[in-house]
């Protein structure tokens, strides 16, 4: 492609302070180890490589005081699409254009010198961030209380840990003052309060009208601080528009993608079992409201687990039980057919048992489940299956809460009931 990009700071006539026209960025991957100049001009050897496009046609615009997430897989050329609008990358084709003063937070503290303090460091980087000295001085009291960094200002920063390194650079990257910031991966920064102070910060320049932008895995928080999103699939625009819209749409593709890749896999390839297997689970399937097999449902949606077994004889009130687990291991739930007074009688040959949730309160993500046959004690595992099956849960109709579980709820301004209540 011909070269032909521009980039520009003056006065947009359309109302955008950010405009993006068709804009490709490409990189080399090379086939063998880096060759020394003296080496590529004695042996005359043309090294060997591809291109590989990493940002391919994107346009968007932004007007002032839009904040716009941009959200996809690693390797999806996010950060490189924020390199351009940063000007720390020059694009191969298309034209960007800026209007005001650019901060980007890519890569905190990337400007400090381990061997210099943190008060020398603060200077170092400010001025790498275009902060005139005099700019430093009235704002360095500020830097240091924000960073929560006093004892240690005077320390050589190689003395700090990971999350003290951080904080300053952050600290030190707000205080530029900027009409749009850039973001990106930084929401994190630190223990859980300064998150918090960092969060408040990128919601006060966003009340005070900057134009913001954030790459983010953290889908909460593009849909939380975002207007609209971006979704960038191999360089591409997959979809974009509302930040709910897009995140929904993104892990619909996303749970897609593994439940795929479990069915592929089959359960078997983790989890646990044991038992004396009198009577033993021959297959869990996971039913839609059309009595469908799936492995995706919607919060609020109908569920049903199908526990198909086989009796090699004749046993007396077997108790069925299941547990449904988080993705990090808690137990949210653990019902069994006896706790519930349901029993069964006698089992012999083939069969099914059926657990079934009209409205499922799971909010979206992954979820382990486990299931089991006992004896009516409940003491003598005939098959227990821990852990060895998933599901997924996608968003339902409208915003989701955050958390594991949706309860259903109303709201009451005063004596009134609100218009929009809950109604789940």
């Amino acid at each position: 492609m011909a070269l032909k990009f521009k980039s520009a700071k003056k006065s947009l006539n359309n109302g955008s302070v950010i405009e993006v026209k068709d804009l490709w960025k490409k990189f080399r991957i090379y086939h063998e180890k880096h060759q020394s100049l003296k080496e590529t001009f004695l042996k005359r050897k043309r090294v060997s490589y591809e291109e590989f496009w990493a940002v391919k046609g994107i346009s968007f615009s932004l007007s002032k005081g839009d904040t716009l997430g941009i959200i996809g897989e690693n390797g999806s050329g996010k950060t490189s699409l924020l390199k351009i609008l940063a000007h720390i990358l020059r694009p191969d084709e298309g034209t960007y254009r800026t209007e005001g003063k650019v901060s980007a937070l890519l890569e905190l503290g990337a400007g400090f010198h381990p061997e210099l303090t943190g008060r020398e460091n603060i200077y170092l980087n400010g001025s790498i961030l275009g902060m005139k000295k005099s700019e430093i001085d009235a704002k360095f009291t500020e830097i240091v209380a924000f960073s929560g960094l006093e004892k240690f200002i005077d320390n050589p920063v190689k003395s700090y840990s990971s999350g003290m390194y951080l904080r300053l650079g952050f600290s030190v990257a707000i205080k530029v003052d900027p009409e749009i910031l850039l973001i990106d991966e930084i929401l994190a920064v630190g223990d859980e309060s300064f998150q918090r102070k960092c969060a408040d910060k990128i919601l006060e320049f966003k009340l005070h009208g900057k134009t913001i932008v954030i790459v983010s895995h953290d889908l909460n928080a593009v849909r939380n601080l975002c207007d609209s999103a971006i979704w960038i699939q191999d360089g591409c625009i997959k979809k974009q528009g509302p930040s709910e819209e897009v995140v929904n749409a993104y892990l619909a593709y996303i749970n897609q993608g593994e439940t795929a890749s479990n069915q592929g896999s089959g359960a078997e390839n983790f989890g646990t079992r044991h038992g004396t297997h009198e009577v033993e689970i021959t297959k869990v399937e996971f039913l839609n409201a059309h009595s469908q097999q799936d492995d995706a449902f919607q919060t609020g949606g109908k569920f049903v687990a199908r526990l198909n077994y086989v009796a090699h004889q004749s046993i007396e009130n077997p108790v069925f039980g299941v547990a449904i687990f988080g993705s990090e291991g808690t137990q949210i739930t653990g019902p069994n057919t006896k706790i519930d007074n349901r029993v069964i009688g006698s089992v012999q040959g083939k069969g099914y048992v059926d657990y079934i949730i009209e409205e499922l309160p799971l909010l979206p993500g992954s979820y382990l489940f486990s299931a089991a046959i006992y004896d009516e004690s409940c003491l003598h595992a005939y098959d227990h299956q821990e852990k060895m099956h998933m599901f997924k849960v996608k968003s339902g109709v409208g915003r989701m809460p955050q958390g594991t579980i949706q309860i259903p709820c109303q709201w009451k301004f005063g004596d009134k009931m609100a218009e929009s209540d809950l109604k789940r």
